[in-house]
């Protein structure tokens, strides 16, 4: 009777002790998924697109907007400042100090948009108003000049409403997310070009159904689900 309560004690212990190890092994195969990020400055989770987000309180705003058919902005113009496709749009209107640097004087119109009466135009709302060095990348718009015309071509534009990867699914985006993280700024408001405005602009999460995709696409004819059980 002693031996088999002997026998019963140990293989419980011995069960115990296996639940234990079993224990202690699962959790610490665990804990390498659950690394805390070390960082003394707080790491965006989509830095890509975080002006979007900065700006989702305008959103509902955008929405509830009446369209001002008057003084829309078109593709046309919106390239035609531009000295090639994805180049920084020029300043097309005088600047009243030519060594103006911009954050005191164009971020009165352009953080929040609105119409100007003096240029009878809305002023287009940046995607990056905490760049406030606006003239390192924006120049003024030169009509007279010395220079001649030249062979220059601006590039291919990307066309509106045909990138999509299947018939009805969202379009993709066609160009850089660098220093155009605010969808909004050229999505919607009344100074976005009536092409490319959005219907939804309350959702503000963008990427999850438009992806980047700097590429030209090629017609891939009609797509076909291949049947996997024949």
């Amino acid at each position: 009777m002693k031996n088999r309560l002997g026998i019963i004690s140990l293989f419980v212990i011995l069960f115990i002790a296996f639940i234990a190890i079993w224990n202690y092994s699962y959790y610490q195969g665990q804990e390498e998924a659950y690394i805390p990020i070390k960082n003394d400055k707080p790491t965006p989770i989509i830095p890509s697109e975080s002006g979007v987000f900065k700006r989702s309180k305008y959103a509902l705003d955008y929405q509830h907007m009446p369209v001002d058919k008057n003084h829309q902005r078109s593709l046309k113009t919106y390239y035609n400042n531009r000295a090639f496709y994805g180049a920084p749009p020029a300043i097309p209107h005088p600047v009243e100090n030519e060594h103006s640097i911009g954050g005191n004087t164009c971020l009165k119109c352009h953080e929040n948009g609105g119409f100007v009466d003096k240029f009878n135009a809305y002023a287009p709302v940046t995607p990056h108003p905490e760049m406030v060095n606006c003239r390192q990348c924006h120049v003024a718009q030169k009509t007279q000049g010395l220079f001649k015309q030249t062979n220059f071509k601006k590039g291919k534009i990307p066309l509106v409403n045909v990138n999509s990867a299947l018939p009805g699914s969202p379009p993709i985006i066609p160009h850089e997310l660098q220093l155009r993280e605010n969808c909004l700024a050229c999505h919607a408001g009344p100074s976005a070009p009536k092409e490319i405005r959005v219907t939804h602009p309350e959702r503000i999460n963008c990427r999850q159904c438009h992806v980047p995709n700097d590429q030209t696409t090629a017609n891939i004819g009609d797509f076909v689900r291949k049947n996997n059980n024949k």
